[in-house]
């Protein structure tokens, strides 16, 4: 069975898919650098000057067992390098790099931390048949939850434009990050 969700945002893209795979993997946390914004910029009548797109994909095999559904999982992301795009032509001192560089963290964090929000969830579960919509509506519940996180990210920061903003969600994701689970942890 596959499901396929799109979404995207000012600065983030995920897609997800389920298909029939293997065992849940973790994905290695990664600090963004000017080399990771390797697509065409695009102008779309804002002041945007990088774009972020990460994508996870969201695979599951189940099997039945004892009166319910073993799922392995395998849920990955990654940061999609030739369709992230930072419009370095506008970019005018080092300290703005690192300001942009820092913004964009922030969408890249708010991916990882869907990422790891979906490994604990499914982790935690017991399926039994009616395993795919569980799985679909968990994912669907996840997804939304980190797409009005997104929103509000950039609304909140004006696409960090607001310093106070900026600096109080750089805040938010440190701590976000300092705290969560081990990343070798493998449901």
């Amino acid at each position: 069975m596959k499901f396929k969700l799109l979404w995207v945002t000012s600065a983030l893209m995920l897609n997800f898919i389920t298909l029939q795979k293997l065992a849940a993997q973790q994905h290695d946390y990664h600090q963004l650098t000017i080399d990771d914004f390797q697509g065409v910029p695009r102008s779309n009548g804002t002041d945007v000057i990088a774009y972020t797109n990460c994508t996870i994909d969201f695979h599951y095999e189940a099997a039945p067992k004892n009166g319910y559904y073993l799922l392995n999982f395998r849920i990955t992301m990654q940061m999609n390098h030739n369709k992230s795009w930072m419009d370095k032509a506008r970019v005018i001192s080092q300290q703005q790099l690192t300001e942009i560089l820092r913004h964009e963290q922030g969408h890249y964090i708010i991916a990882f931390m869907e990422q790891q929000e979906l490994l604990r969830v499914v982790g935690r579960t017991v399926f039994h048949e009616d395993y795919q919509r569980v799985a679909q509506q968990i994912f669907d519940r996840i997804d939304a939850k980190y797409k009005q996180l997104n929103h509000d990210y950039d609304d909140d920061t004006h696409h960090m434009v607001d310093r106070t903003q900026q600096t109080s969600w750089n805040k938010y994701f440190d701590k976000q990050l300092a705290y969560m689970p081990p990343p070798k942890e493998v449901y």
